[in-house]
């Protein structure tokens, strides 16, 4: 085999290539703590539907490293997941692992799509290469939804169907509230029908809830939602404007003027973002501007956990392969968060820390924490430097 038909070869190794990462990647995570911890809340989230007025009070502590694990997630959530306890739950996780790697196939297939086209072998080796990271990696280790509603708003976005976009988001924030910043997206694009329909969407399943668990839906929304006690802010797997201000300051920011700042600071530049990716005399690029929406929804929510950066996925697709792959800085960010999350550097950090609940920490460690919104606050600068650029040829 010669250097010039060696990629055509590793095509065509590409089903094997994919196998052999996937099987490794469940091989090294399947026997290590905490296997599968979040998804074990989520299932025995659906068994307390059996035990009225439990679902919010019981903890899981069989695998957690650090406390008992509360669920903390809407009610619809626990309907969804009431069928899987009553499978075996070694069956039920090892099914759930290598559907959310599945997943990360389908979310390559898509970003592929949305960018133009792209062949299935070239999705293979993407997904074999992206797994490893360390969004999708700590998601599969965890059990973690994440990859699923990344899925769901990534084909909310692709499809024309204004019905099927607001199905998907819907449903998602009613499973976790977190794909609700998906309607800014609708939104910036017109698709009000899609917006609206969420809306619709997502309130359907709290009325649902209501009816499954009664007041235990008021609970959730008055006072689990907004609790963020129960989770340790300043851990360096926090990875969102409030973590790394607390970080920094040696104790929870909470809602202070600093995190107010940086909250403000960052809508203004995503929405320059945005508009740099919509003007001039092209079309809008769609997936860029979706993942400027999802950039900013994990720099500006309280908790984003390394897991919520799966978007970081079709963000490095994107930048190689997308409109701008061409433009200077591209290839840069582009390898740039692959080798970000490819070292881990959060979850590194986090080895140092005496406590997940321990905030303070040597100055350089705690700046050391800002890596990942470093990167996205980079990113997007980035994105309105070269629109400008482009605009003003």
């Amino acid at each position: 085999m010669t250097l010039r038909n060696a990629p055509d070869r590793l095509r065509q190794l590409a089903p094997a290539v994919l196998l052999v990462s996937a099987a490794t990647l469940l091989a090294l995570t399947t026997p290590s703590q905490p296997n599968l911890v979040d998804f074990h809340v989520y299932v025995l989230g659906g068994s307390a539907l059996e035990h009225p007025g439990t679902l919010y009070t019981f903890a899981y502590s069989g695998q957690s490293p650090t406390q008992p694990l509360p669920f903390v997630y809407p009610p619809f959530a626990a309907i969804l997941f009431y069928p899987l306890h009553f499978v075996p739950f070694a069956a039920i996780g090892l099914l759930w692992q290598v559907a959310m790697i599945a997943a990360m196939y389908a979310i390559v297939r898509i970003t592929q799509r949305m960018l133009g086209g792209g062949s299935q072998s070239e999705a293979m080796l993407w997904t074999a290469g992206l797994i490893w990271l360390e969004p999708a990696r700590v998601s599969i280790n965890l059990g973690q939804m994440g990859i699923f509603l990344t899925l769901a708003v990534l084909y909310a976005a692709y499809s024309r169907r204004w019905w099927v976009s607001g199905l998907l988001v819907g449903l998602g924030a009613g499973i976790k509230l977190t794909p609700a910043v998906s309607g800014l997206y609708f939104v910036g694009v017109r698709r009000w029908a899609a917006a609206a329909f969420s809306a619709i969407v997502f309130f359907a399943t709290v009325a649902l809830s209501w009816l499954v668990v009664g007041d235990q839906v008021r609970h959730y929304f008055t006072t689990v939602m907004g609790d963020t006690s129960i989770n340790p802010i300043g851990t360096a797997v926090n990875q969102s404007w409030r973590g790394g201000i607390s970080r920094i300051m040696g104790h929870d920011a909470g809602e202070g003027t600093l995190v107010l700042i940086a909250i403000v600071g960052t809508a203004v530049l995503a929405g320059l973002a945005w508009c740099a990716l919509g003007s001039g005399s092209g079309a809008r690029d769609q997936l860029g501007s979706l993942l400027v929406v999802q950039l900013f929804g994990l720099l500006v929510s309280p908790i984003s956990w390394v897991h919520h950066w799966v978007w970081v996925a079709p963000l490095i697709i994107w930048l190689w392969r997308g409109p701008w792959r061409d433009q200077p800085g591209a290839r840069f960010f582009g390898w740039g968060w692959m080798a970000l999350t490819f070292v881990s550097v959060p979850s590194i950090l986090s080895m140092a820390e005496p406590s997940l609940w321990q905030i303070s920490r040597p100055w350089y460690l705690a700046w050391a924490g800002l890596v990942y919104l470093g990167a996205a606050t980079a990113t997007l600068a980035w994105m309105v430097v070269t629109g400008r650029r482009l605009r003003a040829r």
